[in-house]
């Protein structure tokens, strides 16, 4: 497990204890000696360490798991740009118990990188609009209990400090290799000492994304969509060949839906109503029916998600990412990120450190897979799902596995896919020694767990 020295220590310093489990490649690590001060029990797992320990962070601070949320999911578009990101997008799952007047209920919230109102005619690399910003701060003044600038300050920090590169961006950096440096923003960004693109643990350092950041954090949404931070997107995008407007950026929003919901496994179980909720929800009702055919699941899930989409195909490249989030009073978040395309357009608009997302009308996005079970009201699982179309599969996965056993993701998911996930043999707030996240063990992400 690399890097554990380093997070223990950032852990530490936000007044962590004994009961902090760190789990990432498999394994599980106990820090530090006890302490005075008990850490606020929560759970939190996304592909990089940073983003993990971003979001554990605001749980300590006092914030619910939206707040956590929030910050791991800026943190993910500094760590891990090339799958989420300000120009990218999302869907995510909230349940958040004493919302709807103490009655709690899951919520989709879709806020996925769209295509533009007109037709980009004479872009040379077409764009999505950016929903990141809007989704992410929508939830955020919804069910937020901190500052949205403290929510953001971990994300900030790495982008102005530097971070360094994980595992996970150095292998889609590897897979993208010099193509990404043709563009003069990227390569200020992406491009390492020897020439090449950045390799695992160098420096990433992005001031102009920091700026945004800041500027961000003071201004709003509407800064972002409306004000001086959509003139310096425009202007950039412009300069990146992008074809969005100002009309694009007004209409941006992001939408809150009723979940798609699946009594099975002696659970409800909350989908997105999307096409990769469709996959999943097939693939779930067939790992009730049949708990060791996967592969058979694996075909509903393709059938299911791609009747739903219309179109052909899944893409080639992995282009998303998730993540997942629960708090000491048993509020729950998970998400799927993308960027549309491995590092979208490979563009960043100019001045502002943004990396822009692909258009959906010149790629195929990947699927978005989260699933979200509650038993009698309270929370039992989050499970996310990556790997094009094996995220559907994935996700169903891993949440057949965590709700038979109580226990999270106790076998890795089938390849292609990766899964992370959170989940409870017991309830929170009750129980939260009952709990546990988990991620991936191919991957190279974290998972913590306070208790």
């Amino acid at each position: 497990m690399r890097r554990t020295a380093p997070l223990a220590a950032a852990l530490l310093l936000a007044g962590c204890g004994l009961s902090n489990d760190l789990v990432g490649g498999g394994g599980t690590a106990r820090l530090g000696e006890p302490r005075p001060q008990a850490p606020v029990a929560g759970f939190a797992v996304t592909p990089v360490p940073e983003a993990t320990v971003a979001a554990h962070e605001i749980l300590q601070k006092g914030g619910n798991a939206v707040d956590a949320a929030v910050a791991a999911g800026f943190a993910l578009g500094v760590t891990l740009p090339s799958r989420a990101g300000l120009g990218g997008g999302a869907v995510c799952l909230i349940d958040m118990p004493h919302d709807e007047g103490g009655k709690g209920r899951p919520v989709a919230l879709l806020f996925p990188p769209g295509a533009p109102r007109g037709s980009q005619a004479g872009a040379s690399r077409p764009a999505a609009v950016p929903q990141m910003v809007r989704g992410l701060l929508a939830m955020q003044a919804r069910y937020g209990a901190l500052p949205l600038a403290t929510d953001m300050a971990p994300a900030a920090a790495m982008a102005g400090g530097g971070v360094p590169v994980s595992r996970a961006l150095a292998a889609d950096l590897a897979v993208v290799g010099n193509a990404l440096l043709a563009d003069p923003a990227a390569r200020n960004v992406f491009a390492g000492p020897s020439g090449g693109v950045l390799q695992a643990g160098e420096t990433l350092r992005q001031p102009d994304l920091a700026a945004t950041l800041a500027r961000l954090q003071g201004g709003g949404v509407l800064s972002f969509y409306q004000g001086h931070l959509a003139a310096r997107l425009l202007a950039g995008a412009r300069a990146a060949g992008a074809g969005l407007t100002g009309a694009d950026l007004r209409a941006v929003a992001a939408r809150y839906a009723a979940p798609d919901i699946v009594h099975a496994l002696g659970a409800d179980i909350a989908l997105p109503p999307t096409a990769a909720g469709l996959g999943t929800r097939a693939a779930i009702e067939a790992l009730a029916r049949s708990p060791d055919d996967l592969a058979g699941a694996g075909r509903d899930a393709i059938a299911a998600a791609a009747a739903g989409r219309h179109v052909r195909g899944f893409g080639a490249l992995p282009a998303s990412a998730g993540f997942a989030v629960a708090d000491s009073k048993g509020g729950v978040v998970g998400c799927a990120t993308t960027m549309n395309n491995l590092f979208g357009t490979g563009r960043i608009a100019t001045g502002t450190g943004i990396l822009l997302a692909a258009s959906p009308r010149r790629v195929t996005p990947p699927l978005l897979s989260v699933a979200l079970a509650t038993r009698d009201g309270a929370f039992r699982a989050v499970t996310t799902g990556t790997g094009q179309a094996g995220a559907p599969l994935a996700a169903a996965a891993a949440m057949a596995d965590s709700l038979r056993t109580g226990q999270a993701m106790p076998r890795p998911v089938p390849a292609p896919g990766r899964a992370d996930a959170i989940a409870c043999s017991g309830t929170l707030p009750s129980a939260p020694k009952s709990c546990a996240a988990a991620a991936d063990p191919r991957g190279a992400g974290l998972a913590i767990s306070s208790r």
